[in-house]
């Protein structure tokens, strides 16, 4: 990945070069979200709109960030961990650390899980077992 990809390149979204600016409408129906949500991470800092009076006029970058956003939530970060990446896009060192901290934290949430994984199916098999046990029974 060079250093002057854009941001959608860590949340891919298709480029929209047709247009300027996203109403709230076009932001739901495209990430399938509602305006409580879009106003929520307004509120929290990690999307801001610019306003025309009650209007709320969505620019590329808050497009990409809530990109961002609704990955991050999917694989588990918190809105804490997601601002923090999203936000050293900012500090115009090429995005170098914005990548290095992603990736870090995507590798720490990978192991977590897998760990929760194993000892997930470790449950299972020991509920399996005993199943098998309770079933061959003779009493119950």
């Amino acid at each position: 990945m060079s250093a002057a990809a854009p941001i959608e390149a860590l949340a891919p979204i298709d480029n929209r070069p047709d247009q300027d600016a996203f109403s709230i409408s076009d932001l739901c129906a495209e990430f399938a979200v509602t305006p409580r949500a879009l106003r929520f991470y307004e509120d929290e800092g990690l999307i801001s709109p610019e306003r025309r009076g009650t209007v709320r006029i969505y620019s590329h970058r808050d497009r990409a960030r809530l990109a961002w956003i609704l990955r991050g939530k999917r694989v588990g970060f918190s809105l804490a961990e997601i601002r923090e990446m999203i936000d050293l896009y900012d500090i115009g060192d090429g995005r170098r650390v914005q990548r290095q901290v992603t990736l870090e934290r995507c590798q720490d949430r990978i192991a977590l899980l897998e760990n929760q994984k194993r000892d997930i199916d470790a449950h299972i098999t020991e509920l399996q077992h005993f199943v098998e046990l309770l079933q061959s029974s003779d009493t119950i």
